[in-house]
């Protein structure tokens, strides 16, 4: 249990990290050097900080800790997913999964030990929340699927989306330090235009990324786009009803002009008719919009199943009828319960 004396090196900032070097008599560009093998280099001890001191190396070994993430368990799919399960410092587990496709190279991360929203569809919403995914974890997520794509298929990482385990905004400081860490020069220097967060939907944050004037894309997990139906899948909706939605993706839209992605699973017989199209088409007027129609992928606690082919096909061509930018998302990695919707930590694994 030493590790509760030792301070979270990489929770300070680098101003912060330079007024510890100050007061540890060192030279405040060691702070700068440590920052780099921190975030740019992602060492994980710091032992392998080669160009400090070995003194200087104890010293911080002492006084603090890398609570690097570890891979826990692999999942190989038919279709090339991986599904990792990784440990946590506090041996918390979390998924993330790597989803190669022919045009680019996805990592899909977590950004809580399970989730406190009790989406009806969704295998994390059925497990309890632990805590929060720190900054720095979901960095790790980021720099071991991104060595897993290099080791496995000779392509380094393309795009990262927040859509593991986890309400993303409910985690909203971690989350945007997350991003910097990933997007900074001085980090793994990737491109906003690259990143995606998916929200189940909750008006003030959605808000709040606007007056942030965020740069990565934002998704809402949508599903219906009537309230009825959404309250009856989606609790939250009762809080952040349609109206309530529309009103911040609005702001939202003034405040950072990029355009919002909605996500839509068709599940068969429930919103996979004609009207629930036209509702979703009407939804699409408040900012520009594309929407990713998604196959459902049926999880052990609940009924739904997936619409059939004709019905996706005739909800998919209705929406491009109206000059909204539609696209059919097939699922990836469902036979290791990896796909949209399955994540969720299995006992012992």
């Amino acid at each position: 249990m030493e590790n509760l004396q030792k301070k979270d090196i990489r929770a300070l900032s680098l101003p912060q990290l330079k007024e510890v070097f100050t007061q540890m008599g060192e030279k405040a560009f060691r702070a700068n050097q440590v920052y780099e093998w921190l975030w740019q280099k992602s060492a994980r001890t710091f032992e392998e900080m080669s160009n400090l001191s070995k003194s200087l190396r104890e010293q911080l070994d002492l006084n603090f800790v890398i609570n690097a993430v570890k891979i826990n368990s692999t999942q190989i799919s038919a279709d090339r997913t991986i599904k990792n399960t990784f440990k946590l410092h506090d041996t918390h587990l979390i998924e993330g999964v790597l989803i190669p496709t022919s045009e680019r190279m996805t990592a899909c991360v977590s950004s809580q030990v399970g989730c406190s929203l009790t989406c009806k569809f969704c295998a994390t919403g059925y497990m309890e929340r632990k805590r929060n995914v720190n900054a720095d974890e979901i960095y790790d997520q980021v720099v071991l699927i991104n060595q897993q794509a290099i080791e496995k298929y000779g392509i380094p990482l393309s795009n990262i989306v927040y859509m593991g385990m986890g309400e993303p905004l409910l985690n909203y400081a971690h989350v945007l330090k997350s991003i910097d860490r990933i997007t900074a020069e001085d980090g793994l220097n990737m491109s906003y235009k690259r990143i995606t967060v998916s929200t189940a939907g909750i008006a003030k944050m959605i808000k709040k990324l606007g007056d942030d004037e965020v740069k990565f894309n934002l998704a809402l997990s949508l599903h219906a786009a009537d309230d009825k139906k959404r309250d009856e899948i989606m609790p939250i909706n009762e809080q952040n009803t349609l109206e309530a939605l529309a009103e911040a993706l609005k702001y939202y839209y003034s405040k950072t002009k990029n355009p919002v992605t909605y996500e839509y699973i068709v599940f068969n017989d429930f919103n996979d008719n004609l009207q629930d199209a036209i509702d979703l088409a009407k939804f699409c007027k408040h900012v520009p919009c594309k929407v990713n129609i998604i196959e459902y992928n049926p999880i052990s606690f609940a009924d739904f199943t997936n619409a059939t082919e004709d019905k996706l096909d005739i909800f998919a061509n209705y929406l491009k009828k109206q000059g909204i930018n539609t696209v059919i998302r097939r699922s990836r990695g469902k036979d290791i319960d990896a796909a949209c919707g399955q994540l969720a930590v299995k006992e012992g694994a």
